[in-house]
């Protein structure tokens, strides 16, 4: 699914159940979870999985991948990637970082946001005329969902160049239907690092809505 929405050189690799015999993993992950539920203990282990799976047709051998700063999983050097796992779906994708500058990567269930002001904490007013537009013409499509999904990629792609927090108002989208392709304009003054070779604006990035799940994703190249 997500080799559909990442060129090469990226590799990826993903999963749509958590196997019967979990693989087993390197002590410092395990210490992650000794107290997790059994739920946790399987998509940590399965996303794990097809991180090293990925990291392999790259050409690395196994390694932990433990969470940094704010959760960013921390990579061998020299590689860049993206992590993502939701209900019925774990998948990864890993490049050098000679070749890709930042991946961000998300999968969720296709269903509404729930109620409860969720919808206003993630979207902005800009955003609203062409959900409510989308939404009447596409009702196919769970926008809402589609625009959170960007939104976490979004986050996943700008925090390793940043470091610095991103929330959901500090980013606009816009969403082409028929292209399957969205834009986000990131409203922060904050500069990224010098590797960009300036202020990066925003990010584009692809969608696909398959097998009750939206996926989305951003590679920038190096």
């Amino acid at each position: 699914m997500i080799g559909t929405l990442l060129p090469l050189p990226i590799e990826t690799a993903e999963a749509f159940a958590d196997p019967a015999e979990a693989p087993a993993l390197f002590p410092e992950e395990e210490a992650l979870i000794a107290k997790a539920v059994e739920k946790r203990r399987r998509e940590f282990t399965t996303v794990r999985n097809c991180a090293r799976t990925a990291l392999g047709r790259l050409g690395f051998g196994p390694v932990a991948i433990v969470p940094g700063q704010r959760g960013a999983p921390q990579w061998p050097s020299g590689v860049i990637g993206s992590m993502t796992h939701c209900a019925g779906y774990r998948a990864a994708a890993v490049a050098r970082a000679t070749d890709i500058l930042t991946i961000g990567l998300d999968a969720e269930p296709h269903e509404p946001l729930p109620n409860g002001g969720v919808r206003e904490l993630v979207t902005r007013p800009e955003e609203q005329g062409w959900l409510t537009r989308l939404a009447a013409e596409r009702p196919e499509v769970c926008w809402d969902r589609l625009v959170f999904s960007a939104k976490e990629s979004v986050y996943k792609a700008w925090f390793p160049l940043t470091r610095q927090w991103l929330d959901f108002q500090d980013a606009i989208l816009e969403v082409d239907a028929d292209a399957k392709t969205f834009r986000a304009t990131i409203l922060t003054p904050e500069p990224l690092r010098a590797a960009t070779g300036g202020r990066l604006s925003g990010f584009e990035g692809r969608w696909l809505v398959r097998d009750g799940l939206v996926v989305t994703a951003i590679a920038v190249t190096a």
